[in-house]
């Protein structure tokens, strides 16, 4: 009997919290197209679903994933259908890269280990990255001749500035967990085997926050990056004025004159 084949993504909600792992550690988590495409679905479903307020992005095994599935890339490439070689950037990495970039909730990336190519682009795009002191990131594409893709042209030079980001793609090289963070690539180190608490800590405190002040934050900083002091300004008013109608945002007023602890509800 022919033994099944894993789910190439597996999805969890507990208490709030939504975790998308790639599930392909045989192949460490590289990404073949059911596997863009079950990610796809994933990130998705989790952005629009009410339940999670706080989604988390890792991998399964000692990688968190290795980008594009170059074996499966290679078929294609000797099969003469470039079509569907470059069609995946518009089919499944930029969709995929969007919601994780632009959900109205915060996104935690759990770095379990080595995140290279569009797989170090989607942990970019995550708000929080959180390194096992065992991971690494490499922005492997010069090295297989192809350009950036899944953000990471918006990205990096927004965490480590132009020139930097220009020296990590031309020069690829293994960056482990310290450099990471010394870059600013990641947001904290921890010791491998404590990454599923540090995510869990984390994520927690997310998902029991005031979840429409975290998406107005994170469009905040989005538009400010491309708008005026000015307009920047104009939107703060606008987000203020959408949080200013919450109901966490009525409660933690009256919970701070009494003196007590607010407790959100995500709304």
């Amino acid at each position: 009997m022919k033994a099944e084949t894993p789910d190439p993504v597996l999805v969890d909600v507990t208490k709030g919290v939504g975790t998308i792992t790639v599930n392909r550690p045989a192949a460490m988590n590289s990404l073949d197209i059911a596997t863009k495409v079950a990610l796809r679905e994933a990130v998705q479903a989790l952005a629009e679903d009410d339940r999670v307020r706080c989604v988390v992005l890792t991998g399964a095994g000692r990688a968190f994933c290795v980008g594009q599935d170059l074996k499966e890339h290679l078929g294609i490439l000797r099969s003469g259908t470039t079509d569907a070689l470059f069609s995946t950037v518009e089919e499944h990495y930029n969709p995929i890269v969007t919601a994780l970039a632009t959900m109205p909730k915060p996104v935690v990336a759990a770095v379990n280990g080595v995140a290279a190519g569009a797989g170090a682009s989607l942990a970019l795009a995550c708000d929080v990255r959180i390194l096992a002191d065992t991971a690494a990131f490499n922005f492997a594409f010069a090295g297989v001749a192809l350009s950036c893709d899944t953000g990471s042209s918006w990205t990096l030079p927004r965490l480590v500035g132009r020139a930097k980001a220009l020296e990590l793609l031309y020069f690829p090289s293994t960056l482990d967990a310290e450099e990471s963070q010394r870059l600013g690539l990641a947001t904290r180190v921890v010791p491998a085997d404590g990454l599923a608490d540090a995510t869990a800590e984390v994520a927690g405190r997310l998902a029991a926050g005031p979840t429409v002040a975290y998406a107005s934050m994170r469009a905040a900083v989005a538009y400010s990056e491309e708008h005026t002091f000015a307009e920047s300004l104009a939107h703060e008013g606008r987000m203020m004025t959408r949080t200013g109608a919450t109901r966490d945002h009525a409660a933690a007023v009256e919970a701070f004159v009494a003196k007590q602890k607010p407790v959100f509800e995500g709304r």
